[in-house]
């Protein structure tokens, strides 16, 4: 992705968890797909979430005007981990895995709306294309490091 910035590629890992959601949707009565792309989906949000918040979000934190949008999705990141984490402790696919299952995704999908839509025009505001365009080599230089380590913890 030649010339992208921060926000093409946090918006390219949306678009991808989107999908696997709607993966996950379509595989809800195959246990072993269902299994498989949910620790897909496991470890792509959390290396996501780990790179984002040393990169952008570390430089919002460090703006006075950006500060409370990236503390907001800093605390919004804790409690989707809180739902992974959650979901561990239960039957895969059981009832209440389901359930819990289903906050998660609204939660998600409800905080990278958030971020599309609010955070990631206000960011834009303030950061120069140069900064945006460093960003994102940095979040793709820091993202497969953060998959390994989402990949060991399993």
């Amino acid at each position: 992705m030649a010339n992208a910035t921060i926000f093409d590629r946090l918006k390219e890992d949306h678009d991808a968890h989107r999908q696997l959601f709607d993966k996950m949707a379509d595989a809800k009565d195959e246990h072993d797909r269902l299994q498989k792309l949910f620790a897909q989906f496991k470890v792509e949000v959390t290396a996501h979430a780990a790179a984002e918040e040393e990169t952008l979000y570390a430089t919002m934190l460090a703006r006075p005007d950006l500060r409370e949008d990236a503390q907001h999705s800093v605390s919004e990141h804790k409690e989707i981990d809180d739902y992974l984490e959650e979901l561990d402790g239960l039957e895969f696919n059981g009832d209440a895995w389901r359930e819990t299952f289903d906050k998660l995704k609204k939660r998600y999908l409800h905080h990278i709306e958030e971020e599309e839509d609010e955070m990631f025009p206000d960011a834009a505001k303030e950061l120069t294309a140069e900064e945006e365009a460093k960003l994102a080599e940095v979040f793709a230089r820091r993202k497969p490091a953060e998959i390994k380590r989402a990949e060991a913890a399993e």
